[in-house]
């Protein structure tokens, strides 16, 4: 295969998985930060302490980790195609990846909360401040670069989930080396699809660790 006809491949594939992984990423901070965050009010010494929800949460929580995403991919087929109206293409795996990922970032979301000095809670409390206050003022901005870092960690592993999306009909770069790189013995295009997925997890890597360090300077200095 010829550079010539690798590049629209390599081309349109990315942009796909720039698609799939942008939109998914949204809809699993939409999902998963407050569902970090629940884990946390609900806990044992929590502001919204309820352990039965808090174990009901956990048990959803664990077992959306658990679950293999090929498997959860495939089970998941009815009700994306009822959401969407298809299960093939990049749009449609958007529903698989973002339901993958909230568990996952949920769980990294209440790893930095509960690294977050508890006795500013309690200053904010003792000055009558609510629990809506005490999450967006305190909570959030404090485990900010953590959050940041989670954040980083969880994009970089929906761009293996979408590579792996390609074996049911996901398009992107895993669709594109498995139909051009295995199926047709492209060995050349498969090692470019891999370095083409290596430099889209370096960029992103780069990008969260910048805003860290960012963020950890300005903490610094305020």
């Amino acid at each position: 295969m010829s550079w010539s006809e690798m590049q629209p491949l390599l081309s349109q594939g990315t942009v796909d998985t720039l698609y799939m992984v942008l939109w998914s990423t949204l809809v699993t901070v939409a999902g998963g930060l407050p569902l970090g965050v629940l884990l946390v009010l609900t806990d044992k010494g929590g502001l919204l302490q309820n352990r039965p929800v808090n174990k009901v949460i956990g048990v959803i929580v664990n077992i959306g980790r658990s679950m293999p995403f090929i498997i959860l991919l495939i089970a998941l087929i009815p009700f994306t195609t009822w959401v969407v109206g298809t299960f093939i293409g990049p749009t449609a795996m958007i529903v698989p990846l973002a339901v993958g990922a909230i568990p996952f970032f949920a769980r990294l979301v209440e790893t930095s909360i509960r690294e977050v000095d508890h006795g500013l809670v309690e200053a904010v409390q003792s000055m009558g401040g609510s629990i809506p206050t005490i999450v967006r003022k305190v909570l959030l901005p404090q485990a900010l670069p953590s959050l940041i870092a989670g954040l980083t960690t969880t994009v970089i592993t929906l761009v293996s989930y979408s590579a792996m999306a390609g074996a049911v009909g996901g398009e992107g770069l895993g669709s594109k080396a498995i139909t051009y790189g295995f199926q047709r013995f492209e060995t050349q295009f498969m090692l470019i699809t891999v370095g083409v997925l290596i430099a889209i997890v370096t960029v992103i890597q780069l990008i969260g660790d910048g805003a860290v360090r960012l963020l950890a300077r300005r903490g610094r200095t305020s």
